[in-house]
């Protein structure tokens, strides 16, 4: 009876086929686990009964799919790596071509370049000769700014930076962020943004994934290099620090307190005067640079920063101190994985002159150069 049931469904198979041609890749399979099942049961039917965990049930739906017979992606939807996300953020390029987007039919949208100044010439600058402002022949700062250890590998130098090389350092960074790669404001794939506008140098650093990349996500733009002379300032302020820490410690190797660097990394934030960062730690540099405590040099121009750090995340143990134009901050060594954050942004505090050379918006430039 098996067999002859068998026979009159497998006719009815071949007719079905012979009428409706476009099934003509599913009814082998079907026809096959019919005549799979069908010898299943006649070996049962020969034995004792065993209990069996399958459904030996006979049917047909066409509208259900055998998922195991398709494609593993097959109705799922893709999962895009980090590399192929786009993130929130204003971009400069026009085009994905040469990136991970090279194989996208969409062109992202053209968005207007952030510029952190309101007017004036978009022509280069340079600081050739600012630095030999506050050199003498010995290579140490002039008498008279104020320079102070705040903490072991901690040291701020007030108002270091002469006014003229504030004036080159804006005209640089406007250059740099109105090009390829320049500012943006970087934000999280939940749809918050960053509190602030960002570019990076030498090396892209992703606030979401915490890592350096040669080119930035959501466009494939490359880093800019970092100048010369910004490299040169960095090395300079180094050496001041060192000088007064062996003052202040009467140390030998000030190399144990605060380690020397040579920057490959600078991320250059523009704040507005409602701008804010954080509490938290640099730590997405490599393994080596932070067993070393290899230091990040700060440098402050324009509005005034209330800038808070300590050893805990807990903000309201954190000490502050303020960070007006022209200043450095210098931590590395024992201070180097401390905590810090701006709090708030003072308007109107920034040098007047600054203002009137640059016309740079309210706000405050702080470039934190790192060797990755």
């Amino acid at each position: 009876m098996l067999l002859q049931l068998h026979r009159t469904i497998t006719l009815s198979l071949t007719r079905f086929h012979y009428h409706h041609h476009k099934h003509l890749r599913t009814v082998p399979n079907i026809s096959r686990q019919i005549s799979l099942r069908f010898s299943s049961l006649r070996s049962m039917n020969n034995s004792s009964p065993k209990p069996s965990t399958h459904n030996s049930s006979i049917s047909y739906d066409p509208d259900v799919i055998d998922e195991s017979l398709l494609p593993t992606q097959f109705g799922k939807k893709r999962k895009h790596s980090y590399g192929e996300r786009l993130q929130l953020g204003q971009s400069n390029s026009k085009h994905v071509a040469g990136t991970n987007f090279a194989d996208c039919s969409e062109v992202l949208p053209e968005v207007k370049p952030f510029d952190m100044c309101l007017s004036g010439s978009r022509s280069s600058a340079t600081l050739t000769g600012c630095l030999n402002e506050k050199w003498n022949e010995m290579g140490h700062i002039v008498e008279g700014t104020e320079q102070r250890v705040l903490r072991p590998g901690m040291v701020l130098l007030k108002r270091y930076i002469t006014l003229s090389e504030q004036v080159e350092i804006v005209k640089k960074c406007r250059v740099l962020g109105l090009g390829q790669g320049g500012f943006y404001q970087p934000g999280y794939q939940d749809g918050a943004k960053l509190r602030l506008q960002m570019m990076c140098l030498g090396l892209n650093w992703h606030p979401e994934t915490r890592k350096y990349k040669e080119q930035r996500v959501f466009d494939g733009s490359k880093a800019p290099a970092i100048p010369h002379e910004f490299s040169l300032l960095v090395k300079i302020a180094i050496q001041d620090a060192h000088a007064l820490i062996k003052k202040e410690y009467k140390v030998s190797n000030v190399e144990d307190i605060l380690p020397s660097m040579s920057p490959n990394i600078c991320i250059v934030n523009f704040y507005t005067t409602r701008g804010r960062l954080g509490h938290h730690q640099d730590r997405d540099e490599s393994r080596e640079s932070l067993l070393k405590g290899l230091p990040v040099v700060s440098l402050s121009v324009g509005d005034s920063a209330e800038f808070l750090y300590g050893d805990q995340r807990n903000v309201d143990k954190a000490e502050k101190v303020l960070l007006e134009s022209g200043d450095v901050l210098i931590f590395g060594g024992k201070s180097r994985h401390i905590f810090h954050s701006v709090a708030s942004i003072i308007p109107k505090s920034a040098p007047r002159a600054l203002y009137e050379e640059t016309s740079l918006r309210p706000g405050r430039v702080n470039l934190t150069f790192r060797q990755f």
